[in-house]
Order: C-alpha cells, then structure tokens, then sequence
C-alpha cells in the first residue's frame, strides 16, 4: 500500500511520468481498431440480438423444473410450431424460458399444453405472455430519444463550464466510443439486449462524464497556471495533470467495478436473475471502457484539438527555444 502511495505522490509531483499524451496516436490506433470491431463483426455475425421487449413475440417460461435441458424445450416448441423460431434461456436456476415469433392464440395455447406434458408439470406451471413489436419500438424511440438530448446537453453544459467546445468535443468524443464499445460487445458475443442492458447502456454515460470532467478540471487548472515563462509545453502540462490523476482514475474505476462484478456474479451464476445480469454486464464494461477513454482518448485529444491554435504554437516554440539554448550552453 506505502508503495503505491509513492507510486501516486510520484506521479502527482512529476518525478515519474508516463508520455500519455506524446504518443496519441497508439492510443487512438487501439480505440479505432476496437470501434471497427464493434461495428464490423455484429454485422458479419447479423446484427444483433434483440430482446422480445423490442422485437416482440411470444413467451413461456416452465417454472420448478428438473430438466433445463435448452434442446428438450426448443423440439418441443418446434414439433407444435416449426417456424416458431424459438430461444431458450434459463431463469433462476430451476426454470426455462422459451421466446418465439409471434403466435397466434390457439399456438399459444397447444405450446402451453405441450411443454406442461413434456415437463411434466401442471398446466398453471407454464406461464403464456405476448408482447407486441409497437410497445418496443415505443421503447427503442425513447431511448434514442433520451440518449440524444442527454449527449447535447452535456456537450452545452461542458462547453460552457469549461469556457471552450475543445474540451466538450473530446468528452463527447469518448462518451461516444463507451458506447459503442460497449454495444459491441453485446453484438460480438451474441448477447440478447434487453432494455435492461439499455438502461446500462445509459448509466455508463454518467460514469463516463464523471470521470473525465475531473481529469479537464485538473488539466484545466495545470494550464493556467503556465505563464508565459512556463518551462512545459502545453502537451506536457496536460500530460502532467493526466499522470497526477491517474491513481484516482484507477482508483475510482477498481471501486466502481467490484460492485458492479459483484452483481453481475450474483445475478447471472447464482440468481439467475436476466435484469440484474443485464445492467450490470452494461456498466462492467462501460466503467472499463470509459476509464480507458478517458486517460488515453479524452485528454490527448484535448491536447491535438489545441496544439493547432497560434498562442499555443508560439508557446511551444518558445519554450522548445529555450530548451536548446540550455543544452547546448
């Protein structure tokens, strides 16, 4: 523990330095060959799978059952409905849920039949629900809808906070490759989303925001404090305020995660539980995501997005000047 207070109080006073920020252009390689993995392979795999909630059908769960055989429930479905498309999944650990197309009432009803004879199980044990596809598109529009407002707010807000759009656009800018990192998680793995995994997918943008606001704000402060005689570039000033907050960045995602692991174990392995299984496989790899994002895409990006104005060139190439006039001296 003493040695990574030191490792931290070593970063914070600039006697250890990690060339974050000089080497941009790995990190952005990395966040581009995950971007492209995420959008490419869901498509080569067929897009990605939707939950009944969005894509509507039907569904039927066999609750205090023995036999969670996945293949036993789908030939069942088939042999009474063959293009019923059915998906099985188990919930709770002793029950099965099968999700199909939609059905008409009296399918519903010979597949209610079929799957209490085949489990052998009283009729009132196997549970019959339709969901039609409006109600997900309802959702699919609200989502979208609150995922757009929220992202243009933020940009508003951090712009006006921070007195510039620079900063604003690379916090959007790794806001936006959580996101689709995460979605393409979902989509690599073949993951079912739910709105459960939406409301996710939402949370991460907080945490996202969260986490690079206090890094701007300490790049923020490091920079203004350069005068005109500063003996730092301006990338090294914000590559120094990204290295003084690089234990607490870590240090904020390890608590955020184990949480978050917690849940995900408990209510995928022992529960059983898809709503808790869901949101917190969303936040696990977004907190992961967006801490990534946020040291290596969101301050180096701030750092490119200013290196081009004429103020911050004449810095450089003054404090650079003087730089060679003392070695050489």
């Amino acid at each position: 523990m003493a040695s990574f207070a030191q490792f931290g109080n070593d970063l914070y006073t600039g006697k250890r330095s990690y060339n974050i920020v000089g080497r941009r252009k790995i990190w952005y390689g990395i966040a581009a060959v995950m971007i492209l993995a995420a959008i490419v392979i869901p498509f080569l795999r067929g897009g990605f799978i939707f939950g009944i909630e969005f894509r509507g059908g039907s569904q039927f769960q066999v609750s205090n059952t023995t036999n969670l055989s996945q293949p036993f429930a789908s030939d069942t479905v088939t042999k009474v409905a063959a293009s019923s498309n059915p998906r099985v999944s188990i919930v709770g650990g002793d029950s099965v849920r099968i999700q199909t197309d939609q059905l008409s009432d009296t399918e519903s009803v010979k597949i209610q039949q079929a799957l209490a004879v085949a489990y052998n199980v009283p009729v009132k044990k196997v549970t019959a629900s339709f969901i039609g596809a409006t109600w997900g598109q309802d959702i699919t529009r609200q989502a979208l809808t609150g995922l757009v407002i929220f992202v243009a707010l933020a940009a508003i807000v951090m712009a006006l906070y921070f007195r510039t759009w620079k900063m604003s656009l690379a916090a959007i800018v790794a806001l936006l490759h959580d996101l689709i990192i995460t979605a393409g998680f979902y989509g690599i793995f073949g993951i079912e989303v739910s709105p459960a995994a939406v409301i996710g997918f939402l949370t991460i943008l907080g945490y996202s925001l969260y986490d690079t606001v206090v890094v701007f704000d300490k790049i923020r402060e490091t920079t203004s404090e350069d005068g005109s005689e500063s003996r730092r570039t301006f990338g090294e000033s914000v590559n120094l305020a990204v290295n003084q907050t690089l234990v607490r960045s870590i240090n904020t995602s390890i608590v955020a995660i184990l949480p978050v692991g917690a849940i995900l174990f408990i209510g995928a392995l022992v529960l059983g539980a898809g709503t808790l299984r869901d949101i917190s496989l969303a936040l696990f790899v977004g907190i992961i995501a967006g801490t990534y994002s946020t040291i290596f895409i969101a301050a180096p990006l701030y750092a490119h997005l200013r290196s081009g104005e004429e103020a911050i060139k004449k810095r450089d190439k003054r404090t650079n000047t003087v730089r060679r006039a003392s070695v050489t001296s």
